[in-house]
């Protein structure tokens, strides 16, 4: 039984594409494929500069992401790329988040957040979905310097709330996340919110959820 829950930020809690679908009345057509290449390069940043051991921290990746994906669309617009990293300090969060983590609390349990964002990105977007009272702490790997799927990331959420692997229920939709989670001896729970097919079978999820509603302590 899990009585410590832990998430993932981006992509689980809060919806990556949000910034670009708040501006997309200006990025027109481009806007899905940009948000794409966008989300796609940030996480590429952050598994090429822990393998170089060139840290830089998630809001730089992120800025650095963005201006790749302007220039690949061609995307010229003076004042979009302020008012895309504006809009993803504020992503929203999916529909159901807040109901699930009330669930959780109410059934005595622990949660906390797990992510490679800055402390003041993942404070951005507690407060601006309203969430900060379902969430008990906010873990960044800022302060490691290394990104997920790094061992020392996961074992970030052992030190600071004091547990062993196995008391942690680990909740992301990414399933590169979820493989790194599962090798460090986490209970993993895949929310595979846009049906897609599995990868590493060797670190297989213990479960598989469309989102956040089905979890449950116990």
């Amino acid at each position: 039984m899990s009585k410590v829950f832990v998430f993932d930020a981006y992509g689980t809690l809060f919806d990556v594409h949000s910034a670009v679908a708040r501006n997309s009345a200006i990025l027109g057509e481009q806007a899905s494929r940009l948000s794409e290449i966008w989300r796609t390069k940030q996480l590429e940043y952050t598994w090429t500069r822990t393998a170089m051991g060139q840290y830089r921290d998630f809001w730089q990746l992120t800025c650095e992401a963005l201006d790749f994906a302007l220039a690949v669309t061609r995307t010229e617009s003076a004042g979009v790329r302020l008012a895309l990293l504006e809009a993803y300090r504020q992503l929203g969060a999916f529909d159901e988040v807040a109901s699930a983590l009330a669930s959780l609390k109410e059934a005595g349990a622990k949660t906390a957040i797990l992510s490679n964002g800055t402390r003041k990105m993942l404070e951005d977007a507690v407060a601006s979905t309203g969430i900060a009272g379902q969430i008990d702490v906010i873990l960044s790997v800022d302060q490691l310097r290394r990104y997920k799927t790094d061992p020392a990331a996961y074992q970030l959420v052992c030190e600071e709330m004091k547990v062993h692997p196995g008391q942690v229920s680990f909740q992301s939709s990414n399933r590169w996340d979820i493989a790194g989670a599962k090798a460090f001896g986490f209970h993993t729970v895949w929310i595979n919110r846009r049906s897609q097919p599995d990868e590493y079978p060797d670190l297989p999820p213990d479960r598989v959820l469309s989102d956040l509603a089905g979890l449950s302590v116990g």
